[in-house]
């Protein structure tokens, strides 16, 4: 994997050896910049002391977890609530793939396949993984056949949509304009 996202070198460290922390990264990006939601799970694993396992987050205890995603400066801004998701996620990765994150999109046939896989996750609709699929493709290398269509425009070379795009504070730039074009698009169509 190489990951190349504008946030600290250690976290980014974190996210090309971890397949968890990619993971964690996707649960926890929403409602908070990506910057803050990539360095979380290095943050995450300080506050720990190790690198965690997704069945030992599975496992852990809701309000020791809690804790930990709360303490200052919380991991997300809806603590609670994500320390859950991340708990429920880590929950299917321990139940289904047997722990292992990368079995989510190692040896997977097609596109389609590794969409809908990450579609039954808790908390990932349509766009969240869509943007997974973007990203494993683009920065990771994980490119079944299928895997820009099921990617949906997300998985358009050089469009700059998504986090899938982004590789430094230029492609960075360029996908937060993206992002507030739509938006305003999006209110005047409304309006």
């Amino acid at each position: 994997m190489v990951i190349a996202l504008p946030v600290p070198a250690e976290a980014n460290d974190l996210l090309n050896r971890d397949p968890l922390a990619i993971l964690l990264g996707l649960v926890l990006d929403q409602q908070i910049t990506m910057e803050k939601a990539f360095t979380s799970p290095l943050v995450l694993a300080q506050r720990l002391g190790h690198e965690p396992a997704a069945a030992e987050l599975a496992d852990f205890d809701p309000d020791a977890l809690l804790e930990i995603f709360a303490a200052p400066p919380a991991l997300h801004r809806f603590p609670k609530a994500m320390a859950g998701r991340v708990q429920e996620v880590c929950r299917v990765i321990a139940d289904q793939y047997d722990g292992d994150v990368a079995a989510l999109w190692c040896d997977v046939p097609t596109g389609a396949e590794l969409y809908r896989r990450i579609l039954a996750l808790p908390g990932f609709g349509k766009q969240k993984a869509q943007i997974f699929v973007a990203l494993l493709g683009k920065q990771c290398g994980v490119r079944p056949s299928g895997w820009r269509e099921a990617a949906g425009g997300y998985g358009d070379e050089g469009a700059y949509r998504s986090v899938a795009d982004i590789v430094d504070d230029e492609s960075l730039g360029k996908v937060r304009e993206y992002k507030k074009a739509a938006k305003a698009e999006a209110r005047a169509a409304k309006a």
